[in-house]
């Protein structure tokens, strides 16, 4: 059996350093009113040494974990197959790691993995939670509620608790929607069709609610229900073509949705874009560069939407540190956050 060297002790930085124990811990736990010439000495000795901190001990003292859980309210099926989840815990990974913060991922299989997350989350294992993919009805957001931890919401909440310090970032999916259905308007097309995502999910209902905007009025509504991924297209798009075999556009929910819908046109012999111009919304560069032919789509920042609820969390944390309601949201902390979309023209419309 070999022999493990001990690991250096905060005693032996401040040996080191020439320092007492005290300036040690307040330069490793990120404290204000250490010297600077004193905090490089402790560096370098940490650094020479090869110290690292005790984490358990570190958040006695500073009652932080460094780490954020990460619930996706889908199955892993589904989270691991869609890029649009891959964006998503990239953007949150990266701005967590900057701030030297461990990502916990969190999935909900089925309702029965809800109350394993409650009971997590309220254990005092992390700090804060970053919730996103909620469905119309789901309990999550009652049990984040319940565990007391601080907490950023991605999407629109679709609930209505009498609370109004719930903290959340979005797209702007209805003008987002409105500017793809103006697009195909624009293009001369007459018969446009809408396929959903589904409609328990906010992002949904809005981009329904904007195709809605720019349509009513304008003849029967071509409207097939999907579920965002491109199986639920192809579905939709063989309805749409059946109730209405002469349609000229549709506008897609997501990407994957699109390239469903492509891969129908192209069974049913329909040229696109001379018969049917299609537009999607999300702008995943995996699926929209490589659709035949590449896709016309709504962009919204989905990394960027993953680095700024991280970066909500982390200052609503900071700001937050010894409040008497840790779950308050600090004054400066913006309760909702919509980012724009922009209309990217490719070859589909």
């Amino acid at each position: 059996m070999t022999a493990t060297a001990p690991r250096p002790t905060l005693e032996a930085v401040a040996e080191r350093a020439g320092v007492s124990r005290a300036t040690v811990s307040r330069v490793v736990n990120g404290a204000h009113g250490v010297r600077d010439a004193l905090a490089d000495r402790v560096r370098r000795a940490v650094e020479e040494l090869g110290y690292v901190p005790n984490r358990a001990a570190r958040s006695l003292v500073t009652r932080r974990h460094d780490a954020v859980a990460v619930v996706a309210a889908e199955p892993e099926t589904r989270v691991f197959a869609d890029p649009y989840f891959a964006q998503r815990l990239r953007g949150i990974s990266k701005e967590l790691t900057a701030h030297d913060n461990q990502l916990v991922l969190l999935l909900t299989e089925g309702r029965e993995d809800h109350a394993r997350v409650g009971r997590y989350l309220a254990g005092g294992h992390v700090d804060g939670a970053l919730v996103f993919s909620l469905h119309l009805d789901d309990p999550l957001p009652g049990l984040v509620r319940d565990a007391g931890v601080p907490t950023v919401f991605g999407g629109r909440p679709d609930w209505d608790d009498g609370r109004d310090d719930v903290v959340y970032v979005d797209s702007d999916n209805r003008g987002g929607a409105r500017e793809a259905v103006r697009h195909l308007a624009g293009l001369g097309r007459a018969r446009i069709a809408h396929i959903t995502g589904p409609l328990d999910q906010t992002s949904a209902a809005d981009r329904l609610a904007g195709f809605r905007d720019v349509r009513a009025g304008a003849g029967p509504e071509l409207v097939a229900r999907g579920d965002f991924t491109s199986g639920g297209g192809e579905r939709a798009m063989r309805e749409l073509l059946e109730r209405c075999p002469d349609l000229d556009a549709v506008f897609a929910a997501n990407d994957l949705t699109a390239a469903g819908a492509l891969r129908v046109l192209r069974e049913r012999g329909r040229r696109v874009p001379d018969d049917v111009a299609v537009v999607g919304f999300d702008d995943m560069l995996p699926v929209a560069e490589q659709t035949d032919p590449p896709l016309t789509t709504v962009r919204q920042d989905i990394e960027g939407m993953g680095r700024l609820m991280a970066r909500l969390l982390l200052r609503g944390l900071d700001r937050g540190a010894g409040a008497e309601d840790p779950t308050a949201t600090a004054p400066d902390t913006p309760s909702g956050v919509v980012l724009p979309t922009t209309l990217v023209r490719r070859a589909t419309a």
